[in-house]
């Protein structure tokens, strides 16, 4: 089972500030998100925690925590299982997401921090070299950096904290939709028609290409749930 480096995290709450819980929590996520533990698998407390190097009660608090996410199902005297994709979960995210983030983009053609404007050429940067090396977990890495870096230039850093939690239930959707080497070079061009109107001012523009690049998404659902019944409620 993929669940984390061999670290021992309570060690590192001093220098990090995060508790261990956060850290087991902050890395299962991620391993679901990315798919390495798969919608059906079934987590063992002690499995992690001797995989992780913390005790069972930092790993039992994350996976609570994961549970009120909606990320696995924890069954009294049944064991923990990751829960299979969501359809109806995903677009319900994505809706929060657009109410949200395409206020967020209007707010941001008005004005926009430069030194976050020039973190993003980076992050895009970064984005086409993922491409490139058909890396589709760095790109999905750098798609939430590109998203993170517009709340907070816009100001709105508080808005993604509002969605941060939600979101991975489209993310594992997204993460097969990348293994599609087209969705990449259109995600790309999506991104750079959002700043593009944010450099130009254009606030309806700006709004319309946010609204377009979380909508892509539906289009490829059918697709990616035929290919993929097993993950899939």
């Amino acid at each position: 089972m993929a669940a984390g480096k061999d670290v021992n995290l309570e060690s590192l709450k001093i220098d990090t500030g995060e508790t261990a819980a956060a850290q087991v929590e902050r890395d299962l996520r991620e391993s679901i998100i990315q798919l390495e533990l798969t919608p059906g698998m079934r987590l063992s407390e002690q499995e992690i925690a001797t995989r992780m190097g913390v005790s069972r009660q930092p790993v039992r608090e994350a996976l609570i925590a994961l549970g009120k996410s909606k990320l696995v199902d924890i069954r009294p005297n049944r064991g923990t299982v990751v829960v299979r994709i969501s359809a109806r979960k995903m677009m319900e995210a994505r809706f929060v997401r657009e109410a949200i983030e395409t206020a967020v983009a209007r707010r941001a053609s008005e004005a926009f921090d430069s030194w976050t404007r020039r973190k993003i050429d980076t992050v895009l940067d970064r984005q086409k070299a993922a491409m490139a090396a058909h890396d589709h977990n760095a790109f999905r890495r750098e798609d939430e950096q590109f998203h993170i870096a517009i709340a907070e230039g816009a100001g709105c850093g508080l808005a993604w904290s509002a969605i941060s939690d939600i979101k991975a239930h489209m993310d594992r959707v997204c993460n097969l939709q990348l293994r599609h080497p087209d969705s990449m070079v259109r995600l790309i061009a999506e991104h750079e028609a959002i700043i593009n109107a944010i450099d130009t001012r254009n606030a309806d523009a700006a709004e319309a290409a946010m609204r377009g690049h979380l909508n892509g998404i539906l289009a490829d659902l059918p697709q990616i749930e035929a290919d993929n019944p097993d993950l899939f409620e």
